[in-house]
């Protein structure tokens, strides 16, 4: 046997009480547990964890970690936290599949979120490339959401109108083959363009394929705002026509018209469990939101992607009649609330010359410059490329709390990793979990969330071997202290790593050792495997 950790607290996974017991691992995996009065394990190499929890790494439901993981070998944002496997291609949009055409635009569109790729090799075109090149040696594990809003890019482009019959067949295979290749299911942000320029019947086709493949549906639904029960009910009521899973991305109610309203959305949930619908969702423990600034723009300003926004942006006219827009009706961006800048803080930007925007909300640096906030924030979209993320501060405690007691609750950083001064989401959501929410506030009970952040993941993804503390299982792990475990991250320093997570494994290998990062390149791509039914 490789490595016997000894009188370790096992919380496993299910939800089950945790236990005292020594673990076994051999060859990547859990070979033997052994619990008080059974015959002793040995091995070559011995730890001691007493005083430590021993769980199934966390996995990390919606990862914005599609470059990340290629350019920073370290990774240590999410190794530290015990994260063993992120899902990636959130959002409907990501770097596969692409040609050379949808490739450059996809980049220009998602600048804020990865940087604009000037630092990567995009040798790959597929998502089986993609997720091959994954293979050469990550941090952690990896699996992937086709992208809806990328496929519509490469089989329609950006106009805002519905896909011919062509179209829509093309859509249909690009979707099949991300699946044949190892996608686990489809994404979408559907207050991103040009995917939320697909109507319901089109992304009921593209669910129906999912469907075949015994994948999921993992939709940024139309609005977390005004309007937001609606939206819910829309994916709920499309997903039920399909057949398809669904998984609903960073499950939030927020801004000022949803205080307080979370019991509906989970009653909406309950009404459509009990009838036999196949529901989960993901949330991150914090109250603001976080995305790019050119994301608040009404959709109709983003036809024909990021340079014709540009344009429109450059031009007086139009660009008051985007203001109007933004500040009187609320743009669908804006999930159909009136912006208020002084709720938008800016996080990071692309170009150097505007790091002193950083940190400061819309209003703030208007005020300082003496001009109106939309100038501010014109002038922002242009010199930055439309590359600036914002962290958007219109969350409810709350409902934060309400929507992780749910039992189909699952964990997701949602974690942008570029900017000057990221959500801290990105470092601490899984320790946050365990630490403020668990121990501090007694949201749920520490098996029960770690069973949020593990078996309930893994169960969702349809991994067989994941997620749970069982003899033949990976041995993907994370040692803690329960009485110590916290988020180092902050809003004034969100890179700092959290305290009470000393030991990491992925395949039986120390990724993180006394705390500390070891360089192991543990991780692969997790793909879904089997053809269509």
């Amino acid at each position: 046997m490789d490595l016997v950790i000894k009188r370790t607290r096992v919380i496993d996974g299910t939800g089950a009480p945790s236990y005292p017991a020594d673990i076994g691992i051999d060859n990547g995996r859990i070979a033997a547990i052994r619990g008080a009065g059974q015959p002793p394990l040995t091995a070559t190499r011995t730890l001691d964890a007493h005083g430590l929890a021993l769980a199934p790494g966390f996995i990390d439901m919606h990862a914005h970690s599609d470059l990340a993981l290629l350019r920073d070998p370290d990774h240590s944002a999410k190794a530290a936290q015990g994260v063993t496997l992120e899902v990636l291609g959130q959002d409907g949009l990501s770097y596969a599949p692409v040609d050379d055409r949808t490739l450059a635009e996809v980049r220009k569109a998602i600048t804020g979120w990865n940087g604009d790729g000037s630092d990567i090799d995009f040798d790959w075109r597929t998502v089986g490339e993609y997720l091959d090149r994954l293979d050469r040696g990550i941090a952690v594990n990896a699996a992937y959401l086709v992208p809806q809003g990328t496929v519509r890019m490469h089989a329609v482009g950006w106009d805002d109108r519905p896909a011919t019959p062509q179209e829509l067949d093309r859509m249909r295979q690009l979707v099949a083959e991300g699946l044949e290749q190892g996608a686990v299911g489809m994404s979408s942000g559907l207050t991103y363009t040009p995917g939320m320029y697909a109507r319901d019947a089109e992304l009921t086709e593209l669910c129906r394929v999912v469907a075949r493949y015994d994948g999921y549906y993992c939709p940024h639904h139309r609005s977390y705002g005004a309007g937001a029960l609606e939206a819910y009910e829309e994916m709920v009521r499309l997903a039920h026509e399909a057949g398809c899973a669904l998984h609903l991305a960073h499950a939030t109610m927020n801004f000022g018209v949803n205080k307080g309203r979370a019991p509906e959305l989970l009653a909406l949930l309950d009404k459509a469990l009990a009838a036999g619908a196949d529901i989960t969702l993901d949330t991150y423990p914090y109250t603001p939101g976080c995305t790019t600034l050119v994301a608040m723009l009404p959709s109709w300003a983003s036809v024909g992607g990021p340079e014709a926004v540009l344009a429109r942006l450059q031009d007086d006219d139009t660009a008051e009649r985007i203001r109007h827009h933004m500040e009187a009706v609320g743009a669908d961006g804006c999930h159909g609330v009136p912006i208020d800048w002084g709720a938008i803080e800016i996080s990071g930007v692309s170009h150097p010359g505007l790091v002193g925007c950083v940190g400061k909300t819309v209003a703030r640096s208007a005020a300082l410059r003496g001009e109106a906030p939309w100038a501010t924030a014109r002038r922002l979209l242009i010199e930055d490329g439309l590359g600036s993320t914002i962290l958007q501060h219109v969350g409810h405690e709350e409902n934060v709390r309400t929507i992780m007691r749910h039992p189909v609750h699952t964990g997701g950083s949602d974690g942008i990793l570029q900017g000057d001064k990221p959500h801290p989401r990105a470092y601490g959501t899984f320790p946050r979990y365990l630490g403020h929410y668990s121990r501090e506030l007694g949201i749920l009970a520490l098996e029960e969330m770690v069973a949020h952040l593990t078996g309930r993941p893994a169960a969702r993804l349809r991994l067989p071997d994941w997620g749970l503390v069982r003899e033949g299982y990976r041995a993907d792990l994370v040692l803690f202290d329960p009485e110590t475990v916290a988020a180092g991250s902050t809003f004034d320093s969100p890179r700092t790593l959290p305290v009470g997570i000393p030991y990491v494994l992925i395949d039986g290998k120390f990724v993180i050792k006394d705390g500390r990062r070891t360089g192991v390149l543990a991780g692969r791509s997790v793909r879904r495997t089997g053809g269509a039914r």
